[in-house]
């Protein structure tokens, strides 16, 4: 198959999952449930988006004449894109639900409980590491990196692994604080015993 459909398919998975990740990453920082919810359901479509071009690589591979390395490109994001299909889009469902419990008075500001399920790891980490992934690939799709075999493809690997962690980290402590923020007001208006001291 031609190099330049490989690269276009590769470039496809690359541009949705880097998006959804970008959009996952803002989730959390929107001001009203309005918003909160508009946010999420770009959010859906562009991982809806994403999981179409997953499904059309084998089709085009299929259809198309000679070998493709578009499909052995698709392989390497396929785990955490499962991951996000399975996982991240029942909880971005949640969140878009909550959001829309607001929808009769839509400039309230977002729940510090809504917001910090908006940045949970298991939304957030599989989008973000299914676009680093889908770059990753790019190089394999082009022909520049043949897989298995080359070393380029085990330093990429090691790379992206040590991102993978990075990312994962991010997001636990961003999660963290925001659920703190979430219980603080339990904390604050937690009444006072008093105290006989007689």
């Amino acid at each position: 198959m031609d190099t330049a459909v490989n690269v276009i398919l590769a470039g496809a998975l690359a541009v949705a999952w880097l998006a959804a990740g970008l959009v996952a990453d803002a989730l959390p920082g929107a001001s009203t449930a309005r918003e909160l919810r508009h946010r999420a359901g770009i959010l859906t479509a562009l991982v809806a988006a994403g999981a179409a071009v997953f499904v059309a690589v084998p089709l085009v591979t299929l259809l198309g004449p000679g070998g493709s390395e578009a499909a052995p490109a698709a392989l390497l994001p396929a785990v955490p894109a499962l991951f996000a299909l399975t996982v991240g889009v029942r909880r971005l469902g949640l969140v878009r639900r909550g959001a829309g419990a607001f929808a009769a008075a839509p400039h309230t500001p977002v729940p510090p409980a809504l917001r910090a399920a908006a940045a949970h790891p298991l939304v957030l980490v599989p989008l973000q590491v299914t676009g680093l992934a889908a770059i990753v690939g790019l190089p394999i799709a082009a022909g520049l990196v043949h897989v298995p075999g080359s070393d380029v493809a085990g330093i990429a690997v090691t790379v992206m692994a040590a991102a993978v962690v990075a990312i994962g980290i991010r997001a636990a402590v961003r999660h963290s604080r925001l659920s703190l923020q979430a219980l603080a007001p339990i904390g604050r208006g937690r009444p006072r015993v008093p105290v006989d001291t007689r």
